[in-house]
Parts: C-alpha cells; sequence; structure tokens
C-alpha cells in the first residue's frame, strides 16, 4: 500500500479542487476535469505516485458526486473502489491500513451499486436478489475483491459472509466471464476451492472455473497466479498454508507468468510478476 499520510492526500485533493474551480473560470467543467485528469494518472498507476495521484483526483469529483450522471457517478466510484483494492497490493501481508482500504472500496462499491434503484429497492431481500437486478459487472467485481480481502483478514467472520461474495463473483461471471481478463471466474474458482463443502466450496467445480479463467485472456497473467497458488498448494478453512498439492503445476505456471509479457496489463501483470517469485520462494522452502 502507499505509504501517504490522510493529510498529505487530503491536501493533494484539496489542491486538485481549487484547480477545478479555476478551470470552471475557463469554461471547462470541474469535474470532468478532474475525471480526465484521474484518468491519466490511472494509466500509470503501477507506479506508487501515480496510484496516489489518481485516488486524490477522483475523490475530489465526491463532493460534486451527485451533479453527474448516473453512469458516471458509477464510473467514479468504481474506479475508487477498484484502487482501493489495488492501493493496498504495494504492500507484503495484510496492514491495519489495507483494512481500511479494503473498507473503504467495499463501501465505494455498494455505493455504487446502490445507484441502481432496483437493488436498493431488492437490497433488503436478500443481496442474491438484489444482484439479480444488476448488470454493473465493474461495481460487483471491485465490490467482492474488497469484501473477499476483509474476509481473509478475518476468517472467523470471513466464513460467515463468504457467500456474499460469491453471489457477487457469480453474477459477474453469469453477466460477463471475460470481464477484467476473466478475473472473476478465477476469483470464484479459487473460493471454491478454498470453502469447505457446507459453506459452497467445491473443488472440482473451483479448478474448473480457474484453468478456464486463463484461455479468456492469455495475456492476463494474474489468472495463472490463482492456479498456482490455491490449486498448486493446500490449505485449512481458515486459509492457512498446510502443504504444496502439485508441485509441478506450480513451476510450470511460475515460468510462464516470468517469462510473459507486460502487455496491455500494467499493472497487474507487474504483480503478477512479484506473486510468481513469492510463490516460488514459497515452494521452495516447503520442499527443499
Amino acid at each position: 500500500m502507499i505509504r501517504v499520510s490522510r493529510s498529505s492526500v487530503l491536501c493533494l485533493a484539496i489542491g486538485l479542487v481549487l484547480f477545478a474551480e479555476f478551470a470552471t473560470t475557463l469554461g471547462m467543467d470541474s469535474s470532468a476535469a478532474l475525471i480526465a485528469q484521474a484518468d491519466l494518472a490511472y494509466m500509470t498507476r503501477y507506479l506508487q505516485e501515480s496510484m496516489t495521484e489518481a485516488m486524490a483526483l477522483y475523490e475530489a469529483v465526491l463532493p460534486s458526486l451527485d451533479t453527474l450522471s448516473l453512469p458516471s457517478q458509477a464510473y467514479v466510484l468504481n474506479r475508487l473502489s477498484q484502487l482501493c483494492y489495488e492501493a493496498a497490493m504495494f504492500t507484503e501481508g495484510n496492514t491495519p491500513e489495507d483494512k481500511e482500504l479494503f473498507t473503504t472500496g467495499k463501501a465505494f462499491g455498494l455505493q455504487s451499486l446502490r445507484l441502481n434503484q432496483e437493488f436498493a429497492a431488492h437490497e433488503s431481500k436478500g443481496l442474491e436478489e438484489a444482484l439479480s437486478h444488476v448488470t454493473d459487472v465493474a461495481a460487483m467485481h471491485w465490490t467482492a475483491n474488497n469484501w473477499g480481502m476483509l474476509c481473509e483478514m478475518n476468517p472467523i467472520q470471513g466464513l460467515l459472509q463468504q457467500g456474499k461474495v460469491l453471489a457477487l463473483f457469480s453474477r459477474c461471471v453469469e453477466l460477463s466471464p471475460i470481464f477484467w481478463g476473466g478475473s472473476a471466474a478465477s476469483a470464484l474458482g479459487s473460493l471454491l476451492i478454498m470453502s469447505p463443502a457446507a459453506l459452497g466450496g467445491d473443488d472440482e467445480a473451483g479448478l474448473a472455473l480457474v484453468e478456464d479463467s486463463i484461455p479468456m485472456d492469455p495475456s492476463y497473467l494474474h489468472n495463472r497466479i490463482i492456479l498456482a497458488e490455491y490449486w498448486g498448494f493446500t490449505y485449512n478453512y481458515f486459509g492457512s498454508l498446510t502443504g504444496v498439492r502439485d508441485a509441478e503445476l506450480i513451476e510450470r505456471e511460475i515460468a510462464i507468468i516470468l517469462e510473459g509479457e507486460i502487455g496491455d496489463w500494467p499493472f497487474w501483470n507487474r504483480q503478477a510478476k512479484t506473486e510468481a517469485e513469492r510463490l516460488l520462494a514459497q515452494l521452495r522452502k516447503m520442499t527443499d
């Protein structure tokens, strides 16, 4: 995660708001200007300073969010949910600051989903019922990712809430299996592999989802990380590593990832290569 104080981000956001006000005097739409700048920083968010800048710029739009069209509101909220999830990848392990990011990212995602009046109206009947009225895959995908990490950080609570994360990813796969390189399918698969059967887990169905996600976009290397990590190794019900299931598979997938190109996924493929090195070291430690 980016180690930047909230006060620093606030100062940057204030400066950006002042810029937007200045832009308005020149006849420019302030929110549009901020979003355009945020989109530019977003493209190089694999750099910490760009990630910080993009988050601050999108956050600077929030005070005037309700003046935008619903699609534009969803766009900003979905980007913020995504960036909260991605920003935590700059650290090893989960920290209290990461938890704050995931909590905020989940909130942004749910706020985006509630822009859909049908979702909001049916939410009290249960998440699955509410999701049947939603078609915004990005909102569901990033909400599920943030929520899933919160479940991982609190395994007991996670066992109780994991069904909601499964529902979000399932709806994503139902609507658009190729979204974000097929990552919803691989994420859903990993959850099915990790979950007890009593809570909806299914090893074989999970493996099939992860394997099927890879050819959806072979250039998206992170699906191979999911295969190596969640099928190559074994875990207990609380997500703690217990052993190696398939060392050959792990080594094969890691080799493909490390030889692969960054290509059209500059943030995620860099992350995949970093994760591949970690998994290889983990394998060596457990098999030497």
